[in-house]
């Protein structure tokens, strides 16, 4: 848990630099995305709590921000300059909490969001290994056919079982993209154009089968803004956390936290192995 403060700790620092610097107001250049995994009052590091989110996304609409899922955020930067405070939506995992939360929230505002889900997980073959606990329940296979047909929320592609794809040999990583596109299209009844990197992590060898796979485009953890020239299968996301304040909302959406935490990529070279995590290594357009 320490490590979550620090990283609280550094993220308010920050905010408040950016407040000062920026006198508040946003970079609206751009589309930045913004993901999430939970919506839900548990202590768990993942769930940002429901009065929170309604706080941010009440903010969203109050500045007049359209807010798109992924693949209409990717469709807009192919038209070259996307409209000003355009700010694409995602969720990780498939937790139900997203549905019982977030979807009324969303759906009140004419929001649209993408939910990237690994259909190993889904079928309950495998679970999320950082739970001790028994995991948050997730989306069944009925209720996100139905929330797809609804059109708040577009499904996409997460691997099929979360793993680290760095971690895999080639036949392994080629299965756990490549299945999880052909499991996710016989669910949905159509093509499955985006993907999420588990954990964030891929380089040059992901990003390849991502590609020869059929994905049209492809989400990171990097944070960052995202404009006509960034690489499409390396699209920048900002997280939103759960010990996030409003001003460190708003400093993640305006620009403030663009680049990563001090730290932040010895961190994950040390969770997760070399390469971790280095846009500069996966990607091969900036």
């Amino acid at each position: 848990m320490r490590r979550y403060a620090l990283k609280a700790a550094a993220t308010r620092a920050r905010s408040a630099a950016w407040s000062l610097r920026a006198d508040g107001r946003p970079d609206t250049e751009g589309v930045r995305i913004l993901f999430y995994h939970r919506v839900a009052d548990d202590r768990d590091e993942l769930a940002v709590s429901p009065r929170d989110f309604r706080r941010q996304m009440d903010h969203l609409a109050t500045e007049g921000y359209r807010v798109v899922d992924v693949v209409q955020a990717a469709e807009l930067l192919e038209g070259g300059r996307p409209p000003a405070r355009t700010v694409g939506l995602s969720f990780d995992d498939g937790f139900l909490d997203v549905a019982e939360q977030a979807l009324p929230l969303l759906a009140e505002r004419g929001f649209r969001a993408t939910v990237f889900v690994a259909p190993a997980v889904v079928d309950g073959w495998v679970q999320f290994g950082w739970y001790r606990t028994p995991q948050p329940p997730l989306l069944g296979w009925d209720e996100i056919a139905e929330l797809e047909q609804e059109g708040t929320l577009r499904f996409e592609a997460h691997s099929l079982t979360h793993p680290n794809l760095l971690a895999l040999r080639d036949a392994a990583a080629w299965e756990e993209i490549m299945g999880s596109k052909v499991a996710l299209e016989a669910r949905l009844a159509r093509p499955v154009v985006a993907f999420s990197y588990p954990s964030g992590l891929f380089g040059l060898r992901e990003r390849r089968l991502v590609a020869a796979a059929g994905f049209r485009l492809a989400v990171s953890c990097e944070p960052g803004v995202n404009t006509s020239g960034t690489d499409r299968l390396a699209l920048r996301r900002q997280q939103v956390d759960r010990r996030d304040r409003l001003l460190d909302f708003r400093a993640k959406l305006g620009g403030g936290h663009d680049t990563p935490l001090p730290l932040r990529g010895v961190y994950r070279r040390r969770r997760y192995g070399m390469g971790a995590g280095s846009l500069h290594l996966a990607s091969s357009r900036e």
